[in-house]
């Protein structure tokens, strides 16, 4: 199958509906930059004139010179007016977009109780809204809101918008499951009906009250439906929109459409955790296909079998979204995991390596005294090329003191380190928005002088577990930390009964790790030009 589906992205318009989700104009542009890079075919970016954000966002845009179709979002007019003297409409035709998207009444029973007017003159602001902007010489589209429930209850009304906005010179019809609560099967078979008696290309808008979301676009797309509207990483009011970053990938590699080019599809896991990171939402780690876990192997039985052929567990080549293969090792796994893991980061080691047998044994010591490496990857990879390489000290910490105190009704917190590097001492101070924010002020300020690539990551997560809670307030915690450049994200573990000092030892990872994997350190320390090591623990 070869047809191609057109990707309607309304992230920045419907994703910003979802609780906790909060987006500037600078925010904004830059999702829609990294919209525009993944491919999308439309990308949705507000209401011009409901908002000063929005307002900016369309006025900016233009300058960014996207290729993707910028697309404003707005109403039918008012009833008993007319359209050509509609604010909202004047506005989206002033906002200079090629194309718009209106939401109008497809249900009956929306139009005598949130309208309160006639079914007649319901049509008749279809009809004049879109003819308006056809006038104005946009591309239009009629997202026909609660189309499923209101074709379900008056089949014949709800065609009847459609066809009205078709008569208007509608370019897509999008039938909207607004509510979320139909299924797969009755989301197939009416978009087949409604194919059959109008002539105009059909769209898909489905929300994920049930769960449905991403199963109802699909089963859409099988019924003829030729444009699919979602959110990346399924934002959006209550339960969330249609979820792109599974739909484009199972319409693509599954169902063989045509959505994305291949190398832009190889953009999908990027491009989520970039977006996610913006709007400042944690991915859930077993989302598919881009989660940090949607292709990640526990057991030893299944690490065994994927060393001889990925495909005994995985549905497909990870690299095919831009995601990867990770082992996960833990008290749990067998030393299938660790050569697995070992072989990913290019030690050469097997199951006879005496080395092998001595880690397995450690990781499982690790894990009895409150460690979790399945969770902290990063912490992980440093305890393997300790153990399997030479490592190189990169900074040696000699100290570290904290001070809290509340002044003046507001808790302030200071930390000071005191570091080597490269024999050069360092002893820095540096207050912070807690004991942890702190240390990681007052690390870096030490290490930026020495290595300014440091600021090119910051932390994004922090969490703190109690592991015997019977020991009240003397338990011990397990802290992990998550890091992220904006291009990768990472994880480190720390654990004991103080919780600054199991931060501490989850941030010098972090920070470690960091060290390690960047290409080039800029450093004014001897023998800065070596490729960059490890630091002992």
């Amino acid at each position: 199958m070869s047809d191609n589906i057109s990707i309607f992205d309304t992230t920045l318009r419907d994703g910003t509906q979802g609780e906790g989700i909060s987006l500037s104009a600078d925010d904004k542009l830059k999702i829609a930059q990294k919209l525009d890079a993944l491919g999308v075919h439309y990308i949705e970016g507000g209401n011009p004139g409901s908002n000063s954000k929005d307002i900016e966002f369309f006025q900016r845009v233009k300058t960014l010179n996207l290729t993707a179709r910028i697309t404003a979002f707005g109403s039918t007019r008012r009833k008993n007016s007319i359209a050509e003297q509609d604010a909202s409409l004047l506005r989206i035709v002033e906002s200079g977009v090629p194309a718009a998207t209106l939401v109008g009444k497809a249900w009956d029973f929306h139009v005598h109780t949130a309208l309160q007017t006639t079914l007649e003159e319901n049509l008749a602001m279809i009809y004049d809204s879109f003819a308006f902007l056809k006038r104005n010489g946009m591309e239009a589209m009629y997202d026909a809101e609660h189309f499923f429930d209101g074709y379900k209850h008056n089949a014949e009304y709800a065609i009847a918008a459609l066809r009205k906005a078709q008569e208007a010179g509608a370019d897509w019809l999008v039938l909207c499951d607004t509510n979320g609560g139909t299924l797969p099967s009755e989301i197939h078979e009416i978009v087949t009906r409604v194919r059959e008696q109008l002539t105009t290309p059909i769209g898909i808008h489905t929300h994920n009250d049930c769960e449905l979301a991403v199963a109802n676009s699909l089963a859409a797309v099988q019924a003829g439906a030729r444009q699919v509207q979602g959110t990346i990483n399924g934002y959006g009011e209550r339960c969330g929109n249609a979820n792109l970053c599974s739909i484009i990938p199972n319409l693509q590699i599954k169902m063989k459409y045509n959505c994305l080019p291949d190398e832009k599809l190889r953009m999908l896991t990027n491009t989520a955790r970039y977006i996610s990171e913006i709007a400042n939402v944690n991915m859930p780690v077993g989302q598919a296909y881009v989660g940090n876990a949607a292709f990640a192997h526990k057991g030893g039985i299944h690490v065994s079998a994927i060393m001889k052929d990925s495909k005994t567990y995985e549905h497909i080549n990870p690299e095919l979204v831009g995601n990867k293969q990770r082992i996960l090792v833990s008290e749990l796994a067998g030393q299938s995991n660790i050569i697995s893991k070992a072989h990913e980061l290019g030690l050469d080691i097997n199951a006879n390596n005496d080395k092998t047998k001595q880690i397995m044994e450690q990781i499982k010591d690790l894990e009895h005294q409150g460690y979790q490496f399945e969770g902290a990857d990063a912490s992980l990879e440093l305890l393997l090329r300790d153990a399997f390489t030479e490592t190189k000290e990169i900074f040696k910490v000699e100290s570290f003191k904290m001070h809290v105190e509340k002044t003046n009704g507001e808790m302030v917190s200071e930390a000071i380190v005191k570091i080597n590097v490269g024999g050069q001492q360092v002893y820095t101070a540096a207050e912070g928005n807690g004991p942890v924010n702190a240390l990681d002020n007052a690390l870096r300020k030490a290490l930026v002088q020495f290595y300014p690539k440091i600021e090119e990551f910051h932390l994004t997560d922090y969490k703190v577990r109690v592991i015997d809670e019977k020991d009240t307030t003397a338990a011990k915690v397990r802290v992990l930390v998550e890091s992220t450049d904006l291009n990768n994200t990472w994880s480190t573990v720390g654990v004991s009964s103080n919780v600054i000092e199991a931060s501490w030892e989850a941030l010098l990872d972090s920070v470690r790790y960091a060290l390690l994997n960047m290409d080039k350190v800029e450093s004014n320390v001897t023998d800065s030009t070596e490729r960059l090591g490890l630091i002992n623990h």
